[in-house]
């Protein structure tokens, strides 16, 4: 069975959730200095990368919702292909100020996704 809307949306909360509690105490000097947290938050932003882009095929309309969607995209891209040419200021930058964005947002789209699977 082919995965909605709801379950890319879900996925994207819970990364964004696993990204939190990784880096939970941390300042950018100590998630430089620890490896695993580091691979641990790139992946799950190559998770949030992969769901938005499957969005942007089930449900263009929440995509476009969703600020800087195709930057993020792009960002999962990077840290897939280019792992060399990350810079980790930048990675605790979007932590610090994309993320609950990006988690307000999806929780948003996820409810009125809900609602309206509710309602058919």
């Amino acid at each position: 069975m082919p995965r909605d809307e709801r379950a890319y949306l879900s996925d994207i909360l819970e990364s964004c959730e696993a990204i939190a509690a990784a880096v939970h105490g941390m300042d950018l000097a100590a998630y430089q200095s620890t490896r695993l947290v580091r691979s641990a938050v790139e992946r799950e932003f190559i998770i949030i990368g992969e769901a938005i882009a499957a969005l942007a095929r089930v449900a263009p309309e929440s995509f476009a919702a969703i600020t800087r969607a195709r930057r993020i995209v792009d960002f999962r891209n990077q840290l897939t292909h280019e792992y060399p040419t990350v810079d980790d200021a930048l990675v605790w930058a979007i932590i610090e100020t994309d993320v609950p964005v990006l988690q307000r947002e999806c929780a948003g789209l996820l409810k009125r996704s809900e609602s309206a699977a509710e309602e058919d």
